[in-house]
């Protein structure tokens, strides 16, 4: 087991690291390079289809693009075991992906949905599948680079530059649409990826004695037995499964709530969402980050464990009888403040989890555990919600976050051992 004198002497040159704060910006900025695709392929592609007269069965199924963002694991294994000719171990990939999505940007701004609709959907496919590779390379980056000290405030400017860039290529691209067309806003988003591209390029990056996979196929078996080997590897795998449960049961069919349920506007919910919403989100993972500069990662995923569980009751309010603008504002931006102090917490919790040998097919995996349980609520928080009643609904939410907290417990005194703690090589 690593002492507590070991992880802080582990931790004690990151203070005097002269490359501490161009990481973190690099960090940040390089979140921002990751959240931009995003709606470009999703919800900024469907109201482009929309508003060109698309059916609806057309437009439902362009959402099967979206499918290699949860699949990327698969391929990640290529991104630990090939270096790049160019750049460093991390940055080569990130490069090549943004280079990648420029184009491919650029090409779907001289299209259009009603003349070149499978054109449209080949680039949209090849878009989220370099923009999930890219999300890779940048996980591993942030893996690699963030030493313990710096992860939950890193994870917070990660998540702030990545929510950033949604509201850019989501909400300010439909203003950019009406304003100039189509053509100029996927122009404008790719001159935009010029940020991730000159990140990339001048982002310091730490070489580490490590030692990956020595074949393609041990590229692919290897992250996966280490994690198998370790202690309580179930255990772990249920805490990452579990973590943000409740959170995520609350926010499967907030909108539908407060849209049906609670009667509330379209325009309100709009605009409540993306205004206090997005801020409560940035401030919580900011706050979550430099909180757990001071703490350990064990006591913030306890106290953040614990607020994001209480994030229901503003709604869980709501659904019982409290009405007014004020509600409204109270429910979305608690509920969205304590996610973001939970995921910056997680995020750091992931990158410990993380051997650096591995820690792009790693991350991926552990990222991809999270998302199956985020999908899988879907079906069941529309048959509770339907069958027993908003208020029940909400407070099942709360018992959610009950089995994270429970694992959390049981793993108290394992967390030293996790490889993210040991000192780099």
């Amino acid at each position: 087991m690593t002492s507590t004198a070991t992880r802080l002497g582990a931790e004690a040159p990151v203070a005097r690291d002269p490359q501490r704060v161009r990481t973190l910006v690099a960090v940040t900025a390089l979140g921002f390079a990751s959240g931009l695709p995003l709606a470009l392929s999703g919800s900024t592609l469907e109201a482009w289809c929309a508003v060109s007269g698309l059916s609806l069965k057309t437009i439902g199924a362009l959402k099967l693009v979206g499918l290699a963002y949860v699949l990327k694991f698969l391929w990640a294994p290529l991104l630990d075991r090939y270096r790049l000719p160019w750049l460093g171990r991390r940055r080569g990939w990130m490069l090549a992906m943004q280079a990648a999505i420029i184009l491919v940007l650029i090409g779907i701004a001289g299209l259009s949905p009603q003349t070149s609709l499978g054109a449209i959907a080949v680039l949209a496919s090849l878009l989220v599948l370099f923009s999930a590779t890219q999300d890779t390379a940048i996980d591993a980056y942030r893996t690699d680079q963030l030493l313990p000290r710096d992860r939950g405030l890193g994870a917070a400017l990660g998540v702030g530059g990545y929510r950033i860039a949604m509201l850019v290529s989501g909400g300010l691209a439909l203003v950019l649409a009406a304003w100039a067309g189509w053509r100029f806003t996927y122009l404008a988003m790719a001159a935009l990826m010029g940020i991730g591209v000159v990140t990339s390029l001048f982002a310091p990056e730490r070489e580490f004695a490590t030692v990956g996979a020595s074949s393609l196929l041990r590229a692919f078996v290897e992250p996966l037995k280490e994690i198998l080997a370790r202690p309580r590897v179930w255990w772990w795998l249920g805490l990452v499964l579990l973590y943000k449960l409740g959170n995520a049961f609350t926010l499967s069919l907030s909108t539908t709530f407060l849209l049906r349920g609670a009667h509330y506007t379209l325009a309100e919910v709009g605009w409540v969402n993306k205004v206090f919403g997005l801020a409560a989100t940035i401030v919580g993972a900011f706050a979550g980050g430099l909180l757990l500069e001071r703490w350990s990662l064990r006591r913030a995923l306890w106290i953040f464990g614990v607020l994001q569980g209480l994030g229901a009751l503003g709604f869980l309010a709501v659904a019982l009888g409290w009405t007014g603008f004020t509600a409204l504002i109270v429910a979305v931006a608690s509920e969205n403040l304590t996610s973001g102090l939970g995921t910056g917490v997680f995020v750091a919790l992931l990158m410990a989890m993380c051997d650096r040998r591995f820690s792009a097919t790693q991350y991926a995996l552990f990222s991809a555990l999270d998302a199956v349980g985020r999908i899988a609520l879907g079906p069941l928080a529309g048959w509770v919600a339907q069958a027993l009643g908003w208020p029940i609904y909400f407070g099942i939410a709360l018992g959610c976050a009950v089995p994270g907290l429970l694992l959390l417990w049981a793993l108290r005194s394992e967390f030293l051992q996790l490889p993210g703690t040991r000192a780099p090589a």
